[in-house]
Formats: C-alpha cells, sequence, structure tokens
C-alpha cells in the first residue's frame, strides 16, 4: 500500500434500502424506509456508528430531505454539503448544526478534509455515495434492506467501470425484517 493510501480517511456508508435496491422514491420521498421493518429497535447501529465518524458528506439533496426530517440526526458533528450552487445553511444552523458548503471532485473533498485533520468520513446520499464509489474512495458500506418493494426510484448503486468485489463483515436480521450487513472493500479493489 502507498503513502497516498495510508493518508486517505476512511469514507464509510451507512444507509437504508428498499430491497429492490432503492434508497428513495423517483421524487425522493422516503416513507417506506419509515414504515415498520426493523422491529422494536430504534437505532439499528446508527447510534454506534455516527459516534465513530468525524464528519459527514452528502449531496444538496440528501441535506435538503434531512432538513425535513424531525430533528438533526448528526449531533455537533461537521456536515460538508456538496453543491456548486449557493444553499441557504440557516436552517440547519439554527438547529445547531455545524454545516459547510463544498463543491469539486470527490478525491478533492477527501482531500480537503484530510489537510483539516478528519479521519473518518461518513457518506451519504445516492450520487455522492456512487461519485466516491466510482473514485475509489469507499472502505466500508453498512446496508439495511428493508422488506418492501417500492418498484422504481433512487437506486444505492449506479453503473461502474469495473466490478467491486466486497468482502462480508456481518449481518444482523431484526424481528420486523430489516437484514443489515456491513462490507468492507479491500483496498486493491479501490482503485480500477
Amino acid at each position: 500500500m502507498d503513502e497516498a493510501r495510508l493518508s486517505v480517511p476512511e469514507c464509510s456508508v451507512f444507509v437504508g434500502v428498499s430491497l429492490d435496491g432503492f434508497i428513495a422514491r423517483t421524487n425522493g420521498d422516503l416513507d417506506w424506509l419509515m414504515g415498520e421493518g426493523g422491529g422494536d429497535s430504534a437505532e439499528f447501529g446508527y447510534n454506534e456508528f455516527i459516534a465513530g465518524i468525524d464528519a459527514v458528506v452528502m449531496g444538496r439533496g440528501t441535506f435538503e430531505k434531512v432538513l425535513t426530517f424531525d430533528k438533526w440526526y448528526y449531533g455537533n458533528k461537521r456536515v460538508v454539503v456538496l453543491s456548486h450552487r449557493t444553499l441557504d445553511l440557516s436552517v440547519a444552523q439554527a438547529r445547531g448544526a455545524v454545516v459547510d458548503l463544498m463543491a469539486g471532485a470527490p478525491v478533492e473533498i477527501v482531500s480537503r478534509l484530510t489537510a483539516s485533520g478528519f479521519r473518518r468520513l461518513y457518506v451519504d446520499g445516492g450520487l455522492t455515495i456512487q461519485q466516491f464509489l466510482r473514485a475509489g474512495l469507499i472502505q466500508r458500506l453498512i446496508i439495511s434492506r428493508l422488506p418492501v418493494l417500492i418498484g422504481r426510484g433512487i437506486p444505492l448503486f449506479g453503473s461502474l467501470e469495473h466490478d467491486v468485489r466486497l468482502r462480508h463483515l456481518a449481518t444482523h436480521t431484526y424481528a420486523g425484517g430489516m437484514v443489515q450487513s456491513e462490507y468492507r472493500i479491500d483496498p486493491g479493489e479501490l482503485t480500477p
């Protein structure tokens, strides 16, 4: 492994998907995700996951969606919103959020965050996850599959230039039928 790879922070994904692989309906709605399926546990490992994260990187659409939620789920973690357009951050900041805006390629974003001392990044949002995966920056995936088919929507994964092999780490099932699996992308798989 080269020096450049050692300096890259760990980029992780923690996401819920429908059984047919969608993270949201085509209009961005998450009503199916908020339903039953996970049983009695309210957090499904999220609290432990977010406690181990230094910063969150998300796309503009995801940011606008999470602003509609009843609370801010990122605590005092720095949240970087990716957009080439200006964005009103005041609503999130009024909720106590530490939010700023960045633009650039995934490698540039990671480089800037690394220079600021961030080592563990949570990458969120469909297009953002896809871009970071294509750039070879995602190392860890935690995917919660809910027992619902929604037929069409925003896919978690898009097209790839080559196969990306995953190493399975663990799978947990929940009373309501949700299945959560964790995978690691081996370093040799990160670069085509």
